[in-house]
C-alpha cells in the first residue's frame, strides 16, 4: 500500500534541503510533489495543457528560488482563483490540472483535498502556504522508505509532517 507524506517547507532553503536529501537518499522526482506560491510577478497566468510557456516560467520561478527545485518532474505554473498563482512540480501538478471540474474552479483547500490532504488538516497547509511555505508530498510504498522521509523533512525542521494511505500509485492524486 502506498503512502504520501505531507510537510510545509516554511522557507525555500528548507525546502532546497529537503529536495537535495531526498535526490541523495534516492527518492524519484516522479514521486516528489511540490506547492508554493509564485512570488515572481507572473499574475494572472493559469496553467494550459500542452504549452511549454508556464513550464518555463515555473523553471525560471524555481530557479530564482535556488536551483534544486527545478529538478522535480512536470513543474508548471496555474492559478487558484481566490489564491493566486503556483508553482507545482510531480504528482500533484498532474493532478490539479486533471481533477473532473479542473483547479481552475477549485479554491486551495479544495486543490489540497484533492490531492490527498486530510480535510481537517487544509487551512493550516493553506495558511502556511499563502504566508510563503512550500507543500511537500512524498510518495512511498515501505515503511522504511517512510521513515526516511519523515526523517529528511525532520531535519530539515519541516512542519505539519503527516500521512495518508492512498490504495495505488495512480489514486494519489
Amino acid at each position: 500500500m502506498y503512502k504520501a507524506i505531507f510537510c510545509i517547507a516554511p522557507t525555500i532553503g528548507q525546502a532546497e534541503a529537503i529536495v537535495n536529501n531526498l535526490m541523495t537518499a534516492g527518492f524519484s522526482n516522479n514521486d516528489i510533489s511540490v506547492l508554493f506560491a509564485d512570488k515572481s510577478g507572473n499574475q494572472g497566468l493559469t496553467h494550459e495543457k500542452g504549452t511549454k510557456v508556464q513550464e518555463r516560467i515555473a523553471i525560471d520561478g524555481a530557479v530564482a528560488f535556488g536551483g534544486g527545485l527545478e529538478w522535480l518532474a512536470g513543474m508548471g505554473s496555474l492559478t487558484i482563483p481566490g489564491t493566486g498563482p503556483f508553482i507545482a512540480a510531480g504528482p500533484i501538478m498532474s493532478a490539479l490540472g486533471n481533477t473532473p471540474v479542473g483547479v481552475a474552479r477549485m479554491g486551495l483547500a479544495e486543490a489540497l483535498i484533492g490531492v490527498g490532504i486530510p480535510e481537517y488538516e487544509t487551512n493550516d497547509y493553506q495558511e502556511k502556504i499563502k504566508e510563503g511555505g512550500v507543500l511537500f508530498s512524498v510518495n512511498t510504498a515501505s515503511s522504511e522508505n517512510r521513515d526516511s522521509v519523515k526523517e529528511i523533512f525532520g531535519q530539515a525542521d519541516a512542519e505539519n509532517i503527516s500521512s495518508t494511505e492512498e490504495s495505488s500509485p495512480a489514486t494519489t492524486y
